[in-house]
């Protein structure tokens, strides 16, 4: 009888244990010290991405500008097109010449336009702001995954759900929960099916891995869940105090610095 009192775990065991897994691979491979030091929570507000744009291409390249700089990788050559206007070719190698991160860098603008890191985004998506950065987020990661020494956890199979782990390392995590999952209730002109982004990570995972971040980067509790959508915010700090019952893996982590 008293072993129904007990909690059960937010997650099985094996999907605990790979993020743990993702973000020491996160760790080794994109620069801990950068992650301890200079790395933010990226809030979806006015603060984090100021400025205003005329048209949709020219918000799009201010809100992908935003992400690279969050990111550490505002050097790197990038180029932001509509998906609908372009082809997708084969990824260019990337040309960096400088660390993989680094703070406040300027990407060099005289690399042609063939030589720099496509990045395609849905103009519907414009009128989705957390919708839209995770999802340059999770290209950034894509790339920066690709330029890691060692494997991936899980490998190729789990490639997308890894790379969503590592843009909620580089500190996306609030707009990945906000957006993994979008109500399409109410009235039909409300819901926007384009607006939204492919999510891997189911809600509760998202909520979990930022989490972990917050752990990791000992940030207040309450200062995250307020950014968070309210059905999310129970979990969250229920999550907080599940990571901090796992001091060892914890501590491995910081052992990463």
């Amino acid at each position: 009888m008293f072993g129904l009192l007990k909690q059960q775990p937010l997650l099985e065991a094996d999907h605990r244990l790979w993020m743990m897994d993702v973000f020491s691979w996160s760790l080794e491979n994109f620069n801990a010290d950068f992650f301890y030091h200079q790395s933010v929570l990226v809030l979806p507000s006015n603060q984090f991405f100021p400025g205003r744009a005329d048209n949709e291409q020219e918000m799009a390249e201010l809100i992908f500008n935003n992400v690279k700089r969050y990111a550490g990788i505002g050097h790197w050559p990038t180029l932001v097109v509509d998906q609908n206007q372009c082809t997708l070719p084969d990824t260019p190698p990337l040309e960096v010449t400088s660390p993989l991160r680094m703070t406040d860098g300027i990407a060099d603008e005289s690399v042609p336009a063939e030589r720099r890191l496509l990045v395609p985004f849905n103009a519907q998506q414009i009128s989705n702001p957390e919708g839209i950065i995770a999802s340059f987020a999770h290209l950034t990661a894509h790339y920066m995954g690709q330029m890691a020494q060692q494997p991936p956890p899980g490998g190729a199979e789990l490639w997308p759900h890894t790379t969503e782990m590592l843009a909620i390392f580089l500190g996306f995590g609030l707009m990945f929960a906000n957006s993994a999952y979008t109500f399409r209730g109410g009235c039909g002109s409300c819901y926007n099916a384009s607006s939204n982004r492919d999510a891997y990570l189911t809600e509760q995972q998202s909520v979990y891995a930022l989490a972990l971040f917050s752990v990791l980067k000992e940030l207040p509790t309450n200062t995250v869940s307020a950014n968070l959508k309210k059905h999310l915010r129970s979990y969250f700090k229920k999550a907080v105090k599940e990571i901090h019952s796992y001091p060892a893996d914890i501590e491995r982590l910081r052992q990463l610095a």
